[in-house]
């Protein structure tokens, strides 16, 4: 497919929307920790992190039901609506006990996220995170990557009434940045940020090495792509 050069992206920009999991920081371990001791908590059997990665992206909420719907038929139980809501309660109690003394332990910030954040700053652009990650979960792992002082703003998956994919968050996004979706570049990792992107009138550039629900991200209809964020970067 097609792409424009990264640096290209940024000409005439004026802010961007930043994605975190799978875009600026692996927080497969983190996923895979939490969601281990909260399975135990309820005596459920594990899940491997190659299962977790296919279910990451739109949101913690969707990431839970997927898990439990996954232990479930893994357990022999009929993964039937009833019985995931029935455990979803004391579920997401212990996943967000477990999520939040954990976030950040098992996470690393990618190659290059952070020339790529002080690209686009320097390139006098304004920045919020923009994750359907929990907005509780999102601010502490920022904090603890030395990853928040790039942004203006942060909005997690719980800001707005709707997450990524549907278009609104980044509407909402850019009119707190103060900036026409038009002039405002969503970087991301998969199709749910390309198919918001898409629909609010922002370009997309995604990155390769996230989680795109185990599809080539390169199948996905974007501006452009990179193999890292210091891409971004014009060159020396």
């Amino acid at each position: 497919m097609t792409s424009t050069p990264p640096t290209a992206l940024l000409a005439g920009m004026d802010a961007a929307l930043v994605d975190l999991d799978g875009t600026l920081v692996d927080t497969l371990g983190d996923f895979a920790e939490a969601l281990g001791r909260m399975l135990a908590d309820l005596g459920l059997p594990a899940i491997d992190p190659q299962s977790i990665e296919r279910m990451v992206g739109k949101g913690s909420e969707h990431l839970l039901r997927s898990v439990l719907n996954h232990v479930l038929g893994l357990a022999g139980q009929a993964p039937a609506a009833i019985d995931i809501e029935a455990l979803y309660p004391r579920a997401w109690e212990r996943y967000q006990h477990h999520y939040l003394a954990i976030n950040g332990q098992y996470a690393r910030v990618y190659p290059g996220a952070i020339e790529g954040l002080a690209a686009l700053r320097a390139a006098g652009l304004r920045l919020a995170c923009l994750t359907n990650k929990p907005t509780a979960f999102a601010r502490p792992l920022l904090q603890a990557k030395g990853l928040a002082g790039y942004f203006d703003q942060v909005f997690g998956g719980d800001a707005f009434e709707r997450k990524k994919p549907d278009p609104l968050p980044l509407i909402r996004a850019c009119e707190a940045l103060g900036s026409a979706p038009a002039r405002t570049l969503m970087v991301g990792d998969s199709s749910n940020d390309a198919q918001a992107a898409r629909a609010a009138g922002c370009p997309v550039v995604l990155v390769s090495y996230g989680y795109n629900h185990g599809r080539p991200v390169r199948e996905v209809d974007a501006d452009g792509y990179v193999d890292a964020l210091s891409e971004l970067a014009p060159a020396a």
